[in-house]
């Protein structure tokens, strides 16, 4: 008799199976483009901008790998690599799930809150830019006042200020180096900006790994 797949077993199955979809997809758009319009691009140019720009990608996506699945989960890294915006809306969203549910990201009930909870993300923010579309037009006057501007600048650090007063109170000590680092970074380094974040955040999830660690063998924590 066959045997079953488990859950874990699907997960990984349909996960591999739709981000290869996926990125087919991406792919074939560009391609269709090019067949269609005859408008082959400059490969040259192409490779170009390949070679200065690529290694940084693969270095962000070995990185975020590493970084995202001990907080989302398979299921949820899966979905969350397949609808994109991690940082800002699938991450938080999981992490807030979990601290609800009172449940680790490592385990199986972890498993099934984090998945659900950015299956439910993706869902709710289709439809909200579903809506968007349809509203763009009576709400642009509206979405273009200037002095909504302020509110809309603060809506990402809000909601991560959020998040981590949950967190840092948890145990602030260490939210001390991460917190410290960035500040340094983002003083000195005036380019680094919201494109960055995500690098920024696979770094600080790192250093931060690190700095525990030392200060768990030191005997601080």
């Amino acid at each position: 008799m066959k045997n079953e797949l488990t859950y874990m077993d699907k997960v990984y199955k349909w996960g591999r199976n739709w981000n290869i979809s996926v990125m087919l997809i991406l792919l074939a758009f560009p391609i269709a483009v090019a067949i269609i319009f005859d408008a082959a691009p400059d490969w040259n140019g192409l490779l170009m901008g390949l070679v200065a720009t690529a290694p940084m990608y693969w270095a962000v996506g070995v990185v975020e790998t590493i970084t995202y699945i001990p907080m989302l989960g398979a299921g949820g890294s899966y979905l969350s690599f397949v609808t994109g915006n991690i940082s800002n809306l699938k991450l938080p969203c999981a992490l807030n799930a979990l601290e609800q549910a009172n449940v680790k990201a490592n385990s199986e009930e972890g498993e099934i809150v984090s998945t659900i909870s950015i299956a439910v993300s993706s869902i709710v923010t289709t439809l909200i830019i579903i809506l968007g579309v349809i509203l763009i037009v009576p709400l642009t006057p509206v979405l273009e006042n200037p002095v909504l501007d302020p509110a809309f600048a603060q809506m990402i650090p809000a909601l991560f200020g959020g998040l981590g007063v949950v967190f840092v109170s948890r145990n602030w000590k260490l939210a001390i180096a991460p917190v410290t680092l960035m500040l340094i970074l983002f003083i000195a380094v005036p380019a680094l900006n919201s494109g960055t974040v995500g690098i920024m955040v696979p770094v600080s999830v790192i250093f931060t790994l690190i700095i525990s660690r030392i200060m768990y063998k030191k005997g601080w924590l």
